[in-house]
């Protein structure tokens, strides 16, 4: 919970609109938090059990925590942990984070085909199409990335993160590759 708290700084703008992680300025991220949700991970690991489901997703906190940019994270580390995380608590919604780290460490292509896979469940969650839509527009399907921003922009029922949605939509109507 606390490299988790470490990032509560960055996560929005001074007026509130949410902020992406790789868009987020670390140098706001708490490093005290960091470092107390740092050693409370090891005091873990020193028990010597299984990890449990907090103590994955103490671990995926701590790969972003650690890493300096958002190109140094270690992706292929974050989709063993969603992959173990997924086997202990089977969820549509830790298989589409599970699908984001697939995407970071073998690219969109990879982690769309994961992405499709889990439409059917998660039909009415936003953050689907809105992770299709990243997807798309990174595999310079621009329209179609724009379709799903607007998608997403209309499932989720907070105001800035719709504005957020519907900007990056108008982005990509705007990109002379679209």
């Amino acid at each position: 919970m606390e490299i988790q708290a470490s990032r509560t700084r960055a996560r929005v703008t001074p007026s509130g609109e949410p902020v992406l992680l790789f868009d987020q300025n670390r140098a706001h991220w708490d490093q005290l938090l960091i470092h107390r949700g740092l050693a409370a991970i090891e005091r873990a690991h020193k028990l010597n059990t299984a990890p449990g489901p907090y103590l994955l997703q103490a671990q995926i906190a701590a790969c972003h925590a650690r890493a300096r940019t958002p190109s140094e994270t270690d992706w292929p580390r974050i989709v063993i942990l969603y992959t173990e995380l997924a086997h202990l608590i089977p969820s549509p919604v830790i298989e589409l984070n599970r699908a984001v780290a697939v995407s970071m460490a073998h690219g969109p292509q990879a982690g769309l085909a994961l992405v499709d896979a889990l439409a059917p469940a998660l039909a009415r969650y936003h953050l689907l199409p809105s992770v299709r839509a990243d997807l798309l527009y990174k595999l310079g399907r621009h329209s179609e990335a724009r379709a799903e921003f607007q998608r997403a922009a209309a499932l989720t029922q907070n105001t800035r993160e719709r504005a957020l949605l519907l900007a990056r939509a108008a982005s990509c109507a705007t990109d002379p590759t679209s």
